[in-house]
């Protein structure tokens, strides 16, 4: 009305404190939030801290290693409750979808060839060998990432990829497939041809799922109650039955049925681990490497608990399974690797196997948030956003271009050509690897014979090298930057 003065501006700091401390701690303000917030005033920090302690103490995660632990994870953060919060949350996005300022991503790579989530829509690019692509009969290769076709409203939370097929998880828990079934790894019954284009999975109707692991023909389901599902070929007993039968459809692991849940899963050539939320690794199938970690060559029929990792009281929160090797991360950010030490590929400074988990003493410093391992070599994201790498330097795979007198890394190195950006997460295939950073920007490096990194003329990228997106009002495609 005339005459009605406006309403005065004021300051956040005019607000009472408890009332400032409430807003904070109920919304689902991320590390990076309160960091901004506290960057607006300085006069807010010991508010910032105070929301990020008791963001902490909400999360499950946190509160399962118990009062010591987090005094120590506390003190490895610099005594920053923000560092802890950022600590938490990307653990908990290194196996999903990662938070950037150009949308929700997750990437992952197969054999030949590449998945890329951007906010909720599947782009492949690279061989479309078995199908794996889930373009068609009629698709052999991307040059650049295309889009995936799903059912309208299917927005995709997860992926895996293999060397033969892909899975793919939906925000209302669906599970989909593509790729070769022969091994009877898509789980749609006795249908052993190819499936050219992402099918759900029928047998898991009812059942909400939240993560996919895609092992050498066979696949794994973690479901939302922390209960696994497995199908495929059994034959070292990677299924976790107990027995080495395959399995058409997915079925569950009866052992993971009790109070205990399963929060993370991850499959490697014929093996599988499952962390519980107790930070208890279970493993199973193929020990023909050390892989299991139990100290001997023999495969488990059914998930068996890593004493090691038991014994010295080390809290496990991801694992990531290699073709030969396996790596893990613990509750404080340690690394611990095992299994088949060729071209150093776990990171000690020699080529020994090592048949238990072994920390790395030279990351003993860094907070890791994220193990990456697969064919000979292994990558570890801290919690500045940096990348080490180490073992073989086949392609350019590691992304060094110095390569020297020797094609092996044998301790981990930091890549210096991305000192520059904050990686949020790394996914490494065969021969080549690609990585995400906060800003949303994609990286590859490594052999791009069959176009896995999205570049048409480019045989192999020595070094990191920058995949622009290009957005259209029907799709998004990448393409190779010129030169």
């Amino acid at each position: 009305m005339a005459g009605e003065k406006a309403p005065r501006a004021f300051s956040i700091e005019e607000l009472p404190g408890h009332l400032v401390g409430e807003v904070l701690t109920s919304g689902r303000l991320a590390a990076a939030d309160l960091a901004r917030l506290e960057a607006t005033c300085r006069a807010l920090r010991p508010l910032a801290e105070y929301a990020a302690s008791k963001l902490c103490a909400a999360r499950a995660a946190f509160e399962g290693i118990g009062p010591a632990a987090r005094g120590e994870l506390l003190e490895r953060c610099g005594g920053s409750w923000k560092k802890v919060l950022r600590f938490l949350q990307s653990v908990e996005q290194s196996s999903g979808t990662v938070e950037t300022s150009s949308g929700n991503m997750q990437v992952a790579t197969g054999r030949y060839h590449t998945l890329l989530v951007h906010d909720s829509s599947v782009y492949s690019c690279g061989s479309s060998l078995c199908g794996v692509l889930g373009h068609g009969p009629d698709t052999t290769q991307c040059a650049a990432f295309s889009r995936v076709s799903f059912p309208s409203l299917s927005r995709v939370i997860n992926i895996s990829a293999s060397h033969n097929h892909a899975a793919f998880v939906t925000e209302s828990g669906e599970v989909f497939t593509c790729g070769d079934n022969s091994s009877l790894c898509c789980g749609h019954g006795e249908v052993g041809r190819t499936i050219f284009r992402p099918t759900q999975v029928e047998a898991l109707k009812g059942i909400s799922c939240k993560q996919v692991a895609t092992g050498l023909s066979f696949t794994v389901i973690l479901t939302r109650d922390g209960q696994v599902y497995t199908c495929g070929s059994n034959t070292h007993g990677q299924l976790g039955h107990g027995d080495t039968i395959d399995r058409a459809t997915p079925k569950i692991i009866a052992l993971f049925e009790g109070p205990t849940q399963v929060v993370q899963i991850a499959a490697g050539a014929s093996y599988t681990f499952a962390v519980t939320d107790d930070g208890t690794v279970h493993s199973f199938g193929s020990c023909t490497n050390f892989c299991l970690g139990h100290g001997d060559q023999h495969d488990e029929l059914r998930p068996r608990a890593i004493q090691s990792f038991k014994r010295r009281n080390i809290h496990v929160v991801r694992v990531s399974a290699g073709d030969e090797h396996a790596v893990a991360l613990d509750a404080l950010g340690h690394v611990y690797t095992w299994g088949r030490g060729y071209c150093g590929a776990l990171g000690h400074g020699d080529e020994n196997d090592k048949t238990s988990p072994e920390l790395i003493s030279s990351l003993k410093n860094q907070v890791a948030v994220q193990v990456c391992a697969r064919k000979r070599k292994t990558f570890v994201l801290t919690d500045e956003g940096s990348v080490y790498a180490f073992g073989w330097m086949g392609f350019g795979s590691l992304g060094f271009p110095d390569r020297g007198s020797s094609d092996k890394v044998m301790k981990p190195r930091i890549l210096e050509s991305l000192r520059d950006h904050y990686v949020s997460q790394i996914s490494t295939g065969l021969y080549h690897t690609v990585a995400v950073t906060n800003k949303g920007i994609v990286f590859g490096f490594g052999d791009n014979e069959r176009a896995q990194l999205g570049h048409e003329y480019i045989r192999v990228c020595l070094k990191p090298t920058e995949i622009m997106f290009q957005k259209s009002m029907e799709d998004i495609a990448i393409a190779a930057p010129s030169g």
